[in-house]
């Protein structure tokens, strides 16, 4: 048996200890956290922007007003998921929370293209959740990998969830969808969403406090394990044609692409990386210290070329993506929901009382 002879092969240029400083614009990493924290300051925006829309017309008019976010439809991603199966059937728009709908197809077409880049890249819950286990590896020095056997069975979680959500959201007829949606409920659950978290139950704080905590050692937790969304966007994403390459010839086998990947993902054993996992991260690129080994990229079938992904492109990607979707949204009128605004006087103040 022969064993793999080494040649020295070229390190990335200006690289430090085989990665590139954070400042750097070829930094993939940097372009991540910097799309992160964008959408993240806009998510809190838009909640906080809420919380007052809700409150002027709960006090009848006399607190601050400020114009209901759009963008609070893309936390309604059942009512997207009713809506889109409303449209196919009917092959027109919903007439309420069809903005919900249109984000969730923006989403979807993200992972067509780019893998799970929407949850690397743009979530916020997939953002705060890595903060956390950050801030727990600075803390305690160390996080759990579990055992490959408990690991793949509490991930089959999401698909159970992932299972019950679509059955809510597939099984209904058009027509029902509709009257659901129209009903005093559907129109305000996003209200009701927000009072979920303003009047939290102590079982779902308590829910929420050891998701945290867990989050502070198993990094990832919520999204790994536990996210019916990303389960949804993952199946989507074995369609993507970009995927994650390794160029066995140069490949140092030095292990660090399947150490800092964040999924667990055993990069270093893989020529291409399909697994659904895959969220495009791109940690393991910027974590190979060999210039051209590994790269997110689409191999050309006719030339020996391949179109290769940087963090600035992945960036601008799925933000022209998003917005294009919002510029869509708002010039065919779906954008801010269409109901009269006396309506709101009357229904948000009795939110409390309203079921589904």
């Amino acid at each position: 048996m022969t064993e793999k002879t080494h040649q020295r092969y070229k390190r990335r240029p200006d690289t430090i200890g085989g990665k590139l400083p954070w400042n750097d614009w070829r930094n993939a990493s940097t372009w991540r956290k910097a799309t992160q924290l964008l959408l993240l300051a806009i998510n809190i925006y838009i909640g906080v922007t809420f919380y007052y829309w809700v409150r002027y017309y709960e006090s009848g008019g006399t607190t601050f007003f400020m114009s209901r976010p759009g963008g609070i439809e893309g936390w309604l991603p059942i009512a997207g998921l009713m809506n889109l199966k409303y449209t196919l059937e009917t092959g027109v728009l919903p007439p309420i929370h069809a903005a919900s709908m249109l984000l969730l197809v923006a989403l979807i077409t993200i992972s067509l293209i780019l893998k799970k880049a929407f949850c690397s890249w743009m979530c916020p819950i997939g953002t705060i959740s890595e903060l956390i286990g950050n801030l727990g590896k600075k803390i305690f020095r160390f996080q759990f990998n579990l055992p490959r056997w408990l690991d793949i069975s509490l991930r089959s979680l999401k698909y159970l969830l992932l299972g019950f959500f679509l059955y809510i959201a597939l099984s209904m007829p058009a027509q029902m969808i509709q009257y659901f949606l129209m009903s005093p409920y559907g129109i305000i659950i996003d209200v009701k969403m927000l009072d979920f978290f303003r009047y939290i139950s102590g079982v779902s704080l308590i829910s929420v406090i050891i998701l945290i905590v867990i989050s502070l050692f198993i990094h990832n937790a919520w999204c790994r394990y536990l996210c019916p969304y990303g389960a949804l966007l993952g199946l989507f994403s074995l369609l993507s044609p970009f995927k994650i390459h390794r160029n066995v010839e140069s490949c140092i086998d030095c292990g660090k692409c399947a150490k800092n990947c964040p999924s667990r993902i055993p990069v270093d054993k893989l020529i291409k990386v399909r697994t659904i996992e895959c969220t495009g991260c791109m940690t393991c690129v910027e974590s190979c210290p060999v210039s051209s080994t590994l790269s997110f990229s689409l191999p050309l079938p006719t030339k020996k070329r391949s179109i290769v992904l940087s963090g600035i492109i992945m960036s601008t990607l799925t933000l022209t993506i998003l917005f294009i979707t919002i510029g869509f949204a708002a010039y065919t009128g779906v954008w801010e929901s269409p109901v009269p605004d006396n309506y709101w006087f009357h229904i948000i103040p009795n939110a409390k009382m309203i079921g589904h």
